[in-house]
């Protein structure tokens, strides 16, 4: 399951990253330009922290690294993503620190579990 969701994941992140380059619309201000980015940016660095984690972890450990990745995506990126084409802030940035706590655990849960 995790392995699917990984490759769900890397693939909308590429098409994130390309609709950030190529489809944005022009008059959109920089400082939501930059927060797509940002967005797009960390959604395709956790896929890969996602998809290793789902072929090298084992058991309970993979479940917690690969399960605070996802979450950490949705809520980061996707925050930042709902920001940046609204160009509203509040309330679209209320999830963006909880996810990004969530991928902050998921990196320290993969270095320091047994």
């Amino acid at each position: 399951m995790w392995t699917k969701l990984a490759g769900v994941c890397g693939a909308a992140a590429v098409g994130a990253g390309a609709v950030g380059a190529h489809a944005l619309p022009k008059d959109l201000p920089d400082s939501f330009r930059e927060i797509y980015k940002t967005g797009a940016s960390y959604h395709l660095v956790h896929s890969g922290l996602l998809l290793t984690s789902a072929l090298v972890l084992k058991g309970r450990k993979r479940n917690l690294v690969c399960g605070l990745c996802a979450t950490g995506i949705v809520l980061f990126s996707g925050s930042c993503y709902t920001v940046a084409l609204t160009g509203v802030r509040k309330p679209y940035s209320y999830p963006a620190p909880l996810g990004g706590f969530c991928l902050i655990g998921a990196w320290a849960l993969a270095g320091l579990l047994p």
